[in-house]
């Protein structure tokens, strides 16, 4: 019920005062006006003209009788009007005090029908049902208070007996007694009611507020009797609108963000100064990081849960009710309320704050110093419940404000804590998403990243903000046969848990068809494939999130012998090279189409020579592109903070990475530097032998002297057997010429080439077979073997150890 409508209820009543036995003493022109019957037909006659009988009711006896039993009632109900209408009322009914003891009821009848038209609040039957007890006083001409209701001493404190006999301005010293009374006598000069609006009354209480109303009453001739004053306490009503207005705010106020901390802050904010004077937000330490709550607390064990401060806010600046700042952790003293409130999940309200020795708040003595130096004196403790499990407590105080806390104050804490749990609750939930997808992101992208003797790497990855979430970056270097490397950036659209694991399949995807010594434009259209099988099934599976429809990447081999780098991608940015001088370029590299739309375009490779110490810079398109520049300003500021060659790689990620002012990042974004190396001459030794028998013994000779002078001599003997295996396999299955070379490296690598394209096949011979032994004696000999294709055929390859000759 707002303001203005009490004062309309009490404008539109008709008014009439009956003695103890229903019948009629006093009329007013209002009542005339609604049911039709002058003062001259109904005073002095029963109130049965007027008021409905029926079962429950079936005389004006057993109206004054439940009236009596009720101390007053209202309600609604429907009077037939003089000329036969029927009316829908709103009925009150008080009981007067005379001075002798005598009592009279006045009856107040409002047309809820007519007052619902002149309003445009649809609720305004509802609310004259709820109004607030009106109190009232029937004065005679000279203004001296004659009967008086029970409620109006609640309104300004007189009590009954110092009211009969006085007039207001006798009762109450001021100019609003004296403009009351001028109320009382306009109503007794018209014959009619005047109003008067809200007023602070009295006047030492500002923050009370009155509706006042002075109906003339009427005898039978119709002359005046004297004046029914009635006033309402709006106080009341004006803290329901405020509270609406509060949890209107809640709306919009709360929850603007998936930030939890953020958040608690807000509750805390929004509720001072509009409820408490001070309140504090604490949520279980867990929350903060998404994990899921607990039912109940165990507040008794020997280790009290732990919370930390989410949000505070005071009335005084500084926040110095607050022992803790917003982000430390709180632990909750077992005997006290806070504990309960945990063990029970339900609110604490303590109007009164007892802090005399003794209570709970002498095992807590830092909180009772804070409490005691700034006269906290009344107290709530909401628990923050969501789904059936407690985030936390929020704590509301008064200081300054002397009115305790009293239950409708609990009920609107509760609401605004309720609105804010469901807040919380989902920025828990997006923080367990958000902390999920970036734990298995990092823990799918490479944890060390091994250049070997090809290149020196770093990288940098950095996840977009928590507004866009984890995307699906990666990257990764893998360590090739015949000291090359592969380095590899890609992307999948989109963000969040989905798009991490997509990335790991397409990660886990690319190693494999790495490891199968494919070029990079076969690798990426294997790959294309893959993506496109995966969608597929995702596509299949009813129970499964939308698939990922795609993803680009970018492939390069580098081989540190000839200093050439073979690259292609798939719809994603061109590499940057930047010399040893600082000159940067962007490689004239077909684009190819993005991963997973299927278009069928072969992907083209092109392979660069560098020259040694160059700087390859493979990205994702989250560092060049910003919501104010295009491609071509990224690409040209990631040139410009890469074209110092001299500098480290790591402080080279962090200047390309460095956040621009005012910006924040919208993507995730993702940096893989390699500065290449090569090898020596002296490092590789290379010899072309014939296609027979002979060239077995020669490749066996020269390989165990090149291993002398690289004081390698333990490795001499499984490296002829080696050598001997994979020349023998070569004579027997190519016409051309072999040729054979080895890589003296972080292992050793014996590599033999032949004109047969066909890759062979790991066998396990019979006991009685006299044949398919060599590639298994290999791999027994090796740490790891393989073969790859060339352009002429392919080559077989086998690694050592070099531990094994220390």
């Amino acid at each position: 019920m707002v303001l203005n409508e009490s004062t309309r209820e009490m404008s539109e009543s008709a008014v009439a005062m009956l003695d103890e036995h229903g019948t009629v003493v006093a009329w007013t022109q209002t009542a005339e006006r609604l049911v039709g019957y002058c003062a001259g037909e109904v005073v002095g006659r029963s109130a049965a003209l007027v008021l409905p009988f029926s079962e429950e009711m079936p005389t004006i006896s057993a109206y004054i009788e439940h009236w009596r039993v009720q101390n007053g009632w209202s309600g609604t109900m429907a009077v037939r009007h003089r000329d036969g209408r029927v009316l829908n009322i709103n009925h009150r009914s008080s009981m007067l005090w005379g001075q002798d003891g005598t009592v009279r009821w006045l009856v107040s009848i409002t047309d809820i029908d007519t007052l619902s038209q002149e309003t445009t609040d649809g609720s305004v039957r509802e609310a004259l049902i709820t109004r607030e007890p009106i109190g009232i006083v029937v004065r005679d001409p000279q203004l001296r208070c004659v009967w008086v209701n029970d409620t109006i001493e609640s309104h300004d404190g007189i009590s009954r007996d110092r009211r009969f006999g006085r007039r207001l301005t006798e009762e109450l010293a001021g100019l609003e007694a004296e403009a009351l009374e001028a109320v009382m006598r306009q109503a007794l000069a018209s014959g009619t009611t005047a109003v008067q609006g809200y007023r602070a009354w009295p006047a030492e209480d500002p923050r009370r507020a009155h509706a006042f109303s002075a109906s003339c009453l009427q005898d039978t001739d119709g002359k005046a009797l004297g004046v029914c004053s009635m006033s309402v306490d709006g106080t009341s009503s004006r803290r329901v609108h405020e509270r609406l207005a509060i949890l209107s705010q809640a709306s919009t106020r709360i929850g603007r963000t998936l930030d939890i901390m953020q958040t608690g802050q807000e509750l805390a904010d929004l509720a001072v100064p509009a409820l408490a004077d001070y309140a504090a937000v604490d949520l279980a330490e867990s929350i903060p990081s998404g994990e899921e709550p607990s039912a109940r607390f165990d507040v008794m064990s020997g280790r009290p849960p732990v919370f930390r401060r989410a949000g505070q806010a005071s009335i005084r600046p500084g926040v110095p009710e607050s022992s803790f700042a917003r982000g430390e952790t709180i632990s909750v003293p077992p005997a006290s309320p806070l504990a309960n409130v945990l063990r029970t999940g339900r609110s604490h309200l303590e109007p009164v704050l007892d802090t005399s020795p003794g209570t709970w708040i002498d095992h807590d003595p830092a909180r009772a110093q804070k409490m005691r130096e700034n006269g906290v004196h009344s107290l709530m403790i909401v628990p923050i419940r969501a789904r059936r499990a407690v985030l936390g407590v929020a704590l509301f105080v008064r200081t300054e404000d002397p009115i305790p806390f009293k239950e409708d104050d609990l009920m609107l804490a509760e609401e605004l804590v309720t609105r804010a749990a469901l807040s919380l609750d989902n920025a828990r939930q997006y923080a367990r998403e958000h902390t999920t997808a970036l734990a298995l992101q990092r823990n799918l992208l490479p944890h060390r990243l091994m250049g070997g003797a090809a290149v020196e790497v770093a990288s940098r990855y950095l996840p977009a903000d928590t507004d866009a979430g984890v995307g699906g970056d990666w990257f990764d270097v893998i360590p090739l046969s015949g000291a090359r490397v592969a380095l590899v950036v890609g992307d999948v659209v989109g963000h969040g848990i989905n798009a991490a694991a997509t990335m790991g399949r397409l990660r886990t995807a690319v190693r494999t068809l790495a490891h199968m010594e494919l070029p990079p434009d076969e690798l990426l259209a294997h790959l294309d494939d893959t993506f496109q099988r995966l969608a597929e099934e995702d596509t299949d599976a009813p129970d499964q999130p939308p698939a990922v429809i795609g993803a680009t990447c970018l492939y390069a081999v580098y081989d540190p012998v000839t200093r050439r780098c073979t690259m292609a991608r798939a719809g994603h940015p061109p590499p940057a090279i930047i010399d040893p001088h600082g000159q940067v370029t962007f490689p004239d590299l077909p684009a190819g189409s993005p991963l997973g739309l299927g278009l069928g375009v072969p992907f083209e490779a092109v392979t660069l020579e560098l020259p040694e110490g160059s700087l390859l810079a493979l990205y994702t398109d989250g560092l060049i592109e910003t919501r104010d520049d295009d491609i071509d300003a990224g690409m040209h500021r990631l040139g410009t903070a890469l074209a110092q060659p001299s500098r480290s790689l790591e402080d080279l990620c962090t200047r390309a990475t460095e956040d621009f002012p005012g910006q924040a990042p919208s993507d995730d974004i993702t940096l893989l530097l390699a500065r290449t190396l090569s090898l020596s001459p002296t490092q590789v030794a290379s010899w072309t032998l014939p296609s027979d028998q002979s060239a077995v013994r020669s490749a066996r000779h020269m390989a165990a002297r090149q291993l002398t002078a690289w004081g390698l001599e333990d490795l001499q003997d499984p490296t002829q057997l080696i050598v001997s295996e994979l020349v023998t396999n070569a004579i027997r299955h190519s016409t051309g010429p072999i040729g054979l070379r080895l890589i003296h490296h972080h292992v050793l690598t014996c590599e033999v080439f032949d004109t047969d394209a066909n890759s062979p096949r790991l066998r396990h011979a019979h006991t009685t077979d006299e044949n398919g032994r060599g590639l298994f004696l290999v791999a027994q000999l090796s740490h790891r073997w393989g073969a790859r294709p060339v352009a002429s055929g392919k080559v077989i390859w086998a690694e050592q150890d070099l531990a094994i000759a220390a």
